[in-house]
């Protein structure tokens, strides 16, 4: 259920969600923090397997949606871990009124995870908003929808056509086109990445493709070749 992917961190993949007709593999993060209680990233359906492996590993203290997208099961997670903390990325309170956050995120990480976890908002997106995490201690950027890779399979018929198109599916994961058009705001986003691109990256995680092991910050420079030029 969970998986170890480096000092104090755990992926967990989940079942797959529709959106615009579209499946999307759920995937959620888990980080153990330097005073023992875990950060919760993008949480995924929860089961009891789950919840029983997650109290293994220590006290839920924060649960964060990374962008507008990212949130359908983080009601659920508040509703059981009663005394974490909610946190949301810009946008998100008003579209989910029926969750009572404790804050949005910024560009300056939350007191509680600061020692552990840097942060940056990705701005200028009509798409989402998306806060991009690096967690120090294995050198893991994680990234939610601005970079994506599915399995050539993963799609059929007129799908997998548009899947292509978007470059949803490639030979290494990359920000999809509508993602890249989406863009109205560059040189807010080129700051944003400029932040990104000074931490020392060794692995990038995302929600949706394959993980990236080793040399993370050279894959994140090629992936947003296209903002930088």
């Amino acid at each position: 259920m969970l998986k170890p992917f480096g000092r104090d961190i755990w992926t967990a993949d989940g079942h797959a969600v529709s959106t615009a007709g579209f499946g999307y593999p759920t995937r959620m993060v888990v980080i153990r923090l330097s005073e023992g209680g875990l950060f919760i990233w993008s949480p995924i359906q929860l089961t009891d397997a789950l919840r029983a492996a997650v109290d293994v590993l220590g006290d839920v203290r924060y649960l964060v949606a990374p962008n507008s997208l990212h949130h359908l099961f983080l009601g659920e997670w508040g509703r059981v871990y009663g005394s974490a903390k909610l946190y949301a990325p810009p946008g998100l309170a008003k579209k989910r009124r029926d969750i009572v956050f404790d804050g949005e995120l910024g560009n300056e990480p939350i007191a509680g995870w600061a020692a552990d976890i840097d942060q940056v908002v990705v701005p200028g997106n009509l798409i989402t908003t998306e806060v991009v995490f690096f967690h120090r201690k294995s050198g893991t950027v994680l990234f939610t929808d601005l970079i994506q890779q599915f399995p050539a399979d993963w799609f059929s018929g007129w799908r997998a056509i548009v899947a292509r198109l978007d470059l949803m599916i490639g030979a290494e994961p990359a920000v999809p086109r509508k993602f890249r058009t989406a863009f109205i705001g560059r040189r807010a986003a080129r700051v944003a990445l400029e932040h990104i691109l000074a931490w020392p990256a060794e692995n990038v995680l995302m929600a949706h493709g394959a993980p990236v092991i080793g040399d993370g910050q050279a894959f994140i420079r090629r992936a947003f070749k296209w903002l930088i030029a």
